[in-house]
């Protein structure tokens, strides 16, 4: 549990995310907006390319599992697990209309990762029990643990909208800080590169950077 701050630090372009997160987190949006859609509006009432768009979440959050456990700086899940005066610290200087140049993750950040992969794996794993009685859309588990179907249709049905939500808050966020903090989280999440304050590996430095800049 990290308890620190990167206030007080100079600023430094690294390269933050490597290519494997960065094409998870894509391939996770487009899986989950598209799979989303797909059980709301569906066009033919068939789920086929619902249930193989979940099947890839569920690849990509095993994927993420490993990678938070194994991989590189700042991807491990130990860099973003922060202790309770850090989220002190940061949520009373959330007002303040300048970048937080956060080195990873966020405290705020963080908890959202957290909550969204804990939410979709639940929805994943309900769905795999989940049966809308309409006889062509049943679950691939639901016919060998019917004593599971009730409830995963009803987890899976009720984490839709709390689904939603979530990505509609993650957008939120993503707006709040370009428009208020003067910080586009985009790019770095594009290219992999940002600007942060704090302590960070020193293969990771590209260049120092003024406050000016």
């Amino acid at each position: 549990m990290r308890d620190g701050s990167p206030e007080s630090d100079k600023l430094y372009l690294v390269r933050l995310w490597d290519p494997f997160v960065r094409v998870f987190h894509w391939l996770l949006a487009i899986c989950v907006i598209v799979t989303w859609l797909w059980g709301q509006f569906n066009p033919t009432g068939f789920l086929t390319l619902h249930f193989w768009l979940g099947y890839t979440v569920i690849g990509l959050l095993v994927f993420r599992l490993v990678w938070g456990l194994v991989g590189p700086w700042p991807a491990r899940f130990v860099h973003f697990i922060y202790g309770p005066g850090t989220y002190a610290r940061y949520i009373s200087g959330m007002s303040k209309r300048k970048p937080s140049n956060w080195p990873g993750h966020n405290p705020v950040g963080a908890l959202s990762v957290y909550l969204l992969l804990g939410v979709l794996a639940l929805q994943v794993f309900s769905g795999l029990f989940a049966d809308p009685e309409d006889y062509i859309n049943a679950g691939p588990l639901a016919d060998d643990f019917p004593g599971m179907v009730k409830l995963g249709t009803e987890i899976h049905h009720t984490l839709a909208p709390i689904i939603l939500l979530l990505v509609v808050l993650h957008l939120g966020a993503v707006a709040f800080y370009k428009i208020w903090k003067r910080e586009n989280l985009i790019p770095s999440m594009l290219h992999g590169r940002k600007v942060v304050k704090g302590e960070v590996p020193a293969g990771r430095i590209i260049e120092e950077v003024s406050e000016e800049a």
